[in-house]
């Protein structure tokens, strides 16, 4: 599972993937490693040939002084020209390096999103039922966007310093090996504090992370149900919580930020003691006669650039460390277990009769807690069967199996004789139309949201289903009717409307077999008697499984299962049910007694 960075070592390991995802990028990879070393190249002679251009001014004013002669302006200005002509095709190089690291980046991550949307739909249901929602909307924005900002500075910077690095020290050595091995010094002592500090921060930066995506779950969840938290009092519970997170969230951002921020300081220091040494060991050198005062001038001035890119390099594993903790946690959701959706026999949708059977069915969300225990039924085709029980007793689990989100631990699901394990996922569900107990509108039109029931409909069907879930009549009550825009949740209409849209959106599916979860739990008497009546046209030639604590959406089954603690107790139809005086007639009995 999770890797807790310790050491560069473990933060290298996550790297690797990142650089293994810029594989595909061979061409970009080659434009911009060539254009970093020419322009690192040009960029490095410049103080050698400004060194040159010192060395004749000091001897024109030496020549000047002795009465001797005077300053070479045209050796000078040439001097000058080459210098300038140098840094100019350096930054077009430079530009080209900038074109092809943000084109390479902005795709790698670009193509991260979309296999992270598309890896969504191979996940099992179990993942997303244990994981909160702003975890997961935290992995694909804010970390996918944390790890592509951070590869493209780090990236082109880390290149960049490389060179000069490797460049300058070349130089220097061909300059003057003395100077040069005491420069070089530097290297080993910045890649022991580097490596030390690594150490410590590496741990707050992942741990940073991991708080954010808490974080964003938990303003995810106050934000769709505020009017939840403000009902029940509970905003000064919900600001406690957000507080102690955003307290860990301080803390770790802080350790990280003071761990990696003295790398800065150190490096610095570095950098300052050898600049020391040079000018002191280099001004004997002049006084020696074996440098210049041009050379002198240009060795100064590549010690501070040959410890630039060290100082540097301290802030790009800043970026890395980020960048590290982002790529680990997108690349752990990406190496998620999947359960493939297009595996199996293709389940020809036309041909299903609805024939539906349980064989010794055994199911435990968790290994070792069974909750569906036996479960046995035969439901033949076009038969409206209902599941009735007491809370936890299994009922929408059953669904969830018939759906096939889960797969059963034990005995078979069968649709017209044929194990549902049998077809792939994709196809097996496309037989199946299903109105949940919460409903799901996005933002969009009112049409765009039943269409997307078969999104090949013609605006007529779209309408046809409205009528027939008795919900024409509010729509066109709409400013705009159909093309009503539904804010996001839905929340400008009320839930009994929101529940009416989501039985049209089943109803333009028009599958053989209908799974209502609660379907009218959320409207008003009158509303459930409408769609009642729409119900009992729509079911006929149809499997129906119908999930309902209210059992006047149920007398007309053919048969009602009433389950405890997953199984079956009791079953046959409403009649039969009531003559037993069993728990299905005490239950009925508590609701309506009171009206008969």
């Amino acid at each position: 599972m999770r890797q807790r960075f310790n050491s560069m070592s473990t933060m290298f390991t996550s790297l690797k993937r990142v650089l293994k995802g810029l594989a595909e990028f061979k061409g970009l990879i080659v434009v911009v490693l060539i254009s970093t070393v020419l322009s690192t190249v040009l960029t490095i002679f410049g103080p050698r040939e400004l060194g040159k251009a010192t060395t004749l001014i000091f001897e024109g004013i030496t020549r000047l002084v002795q009465g001797t002669g005077g300053m070479d302006f045209q050796a000078i200005g040439r001097v000058l020209v080459w210098v300038a002509t140098l840094y100019i095709i350096s930054a077009i190089f430079s530009a080209i390096q900038g074109y092809a690291m943000i084109t390479m980046t902005e795709t790698y991550t670009y193509r991260l999103r979309e296999a992270m949307m598309d890896k969504i739909n191979r996940m099992p249901m179990a993942y997303f039922e244990s994981t909160p929602y702003g975890e997961v909307l935290s992995r694909i924005v804010n970390d996918v966007d944390t790890l592509g900002a951070s590869l493209s500075q780090s990236a082109a910077q880390l290149l960049t310093s490389v060179a000069t690095i490797i460049g300058i020290g070349i130089i220097m050595f061909s300059m003057n090996g003395l100077l040069a091995i005491l420069v070089i010094l530097i290297v080993p002592v910045s890649v022991i504090i580097i490596q030390w500090i690594t150490r410590y921060s590496q741990r707050y930066f992942r741990s940073q992370q991991r708080t954010l995506g808490v974080m964003t779950g938990q303003v995810e969840e106050v934000y769709s149900g505020l009017n939840i938290v403000q009902a029940f009092n509970q905003e000064e519970e919900t600001k406690e919580e957000f507080e102690a997170s955003n307290d860990r969230m301080w803390q770790d951002a802080w350790r990280s930020q003071f761990y990696s921020g003295i790398l800065f300081p150190l490096m610095r220091l570095l950098s300052n003691l050898g600049y020391a040494m040079v000018v002191i060991v280099g001004a004997f050198q002049v006084i020696m006669g074996r440098m210049s005062v041009g050379e002198i001038q240009a060795f100064t001035q590549y010690v501070n650039r040959f410890t630039q890119p060290i100082s540097q390099i301290s802030q790009i594993m800043n970026l890395m460390q980020t960048m590290a903790a982002s790529a680990d946690r997108v690349y752990e959701f990406l190496d998620e277990a999947e359960e493939s959706q297009t595996e199996g026999d293709n389940l020809v949708v036309a041909e299903v009769e609805g024939d539906v059977t349980f064989e010794h069915v055994h199911f435990g969300y968790v290994p070792g807690q069974t909750i569906i225990h036996d479960f046995s039924a035969r439901v033949q085709s076009g038969q409206k069967v209902a599941l009735v029980g007491p809370t936890g007793a299994g009922k929408s689990t059953i669904v969830k199996l018939l759906m096939r989100f889960y797969d059963v631990d034990g005995g078979s699901i069968r649709l017209d004789g044929e194990a549902n394990t049998r077809y792939s996922r994709q196809s097996y569900q496309q037989a199946m139309a299903m109105v949940l107990q919460d409903t799901w509108l996005f933002k969009g039109t009112i049409m765009e949201n039943i269409r997307y029931g078969r999104l090949d409909a013609s605006d007529e069907e779209v309408i046809k289903a409205a009528k027939q879930a008795r919900v024409h009549h509010f729509i066109q009550s709409l400013p705009g009717g159909y093309h009503f825009e539904l804010s996001e949740d839905a929340a400008n209409i009320s839930q009994g409307q929101r529940q009416l849209l989501t039985i049209a959106r089943a109803l333009l599916a028009d599958r053989p077999v209908l799974i209502l979860d609660e379907a009218t739990s959320s409207v008003d008497t009158r509303t459930e008697s409408l769609i009642q009546e729409a119900m009992v046209e729509l079911m006929k030639g149809r499997t129906s499984f119908v999930i309902a604590h209210r059992l006047s959406t149920i007398r007309d089954s053919d048969l009602i299962f009433y389950m405890e603690d997953g199984d079956i107790v009791e079953q046959g139809d409403h009649d039969t049910l009531m003559d037993l005086s069993g728990r299905y007639a005490n239950l009925y009995n508590s609701q309506f007694a009171a009206n008969e």
